[in-house]
């Protein structure tokens, strides 16, 4: 038996066997932060959505208030 082609195909397999995992991990690493980047922008997203919403309502009683007193003058 050779044990020069059993070494070689052990260290391949060890070898083969840590790239991946090593991929694997560091592909991981990268999806989570960027899903954390994502959840971040999203939150500032719906901030300003709520903001835009809040604006949106007090306009329309500003808006009301002028038409009155339009009203009141004419």
């Amino acid at each position: 038996m050779d044990y020069t082609a059993l070494a070689v195909a052990g260290m391949s397999l060890v070898g083969t066997l840590a790239g991946t995992f090593g991929g694997i991990l560091v592909a991981n690493k990268l999806t989570a932060y960027r899903l954390e980047q994502l959840e971040r922008r999203v939150g500032e997203h719906n901030k300003l959505v709520e903001r835009t919403y809040k604006l949106e309502g007090q306009m329309v009683e500003v808006q009301h208030d002028i038409r009155d007193l339009k009203a009141e003058r004419g």
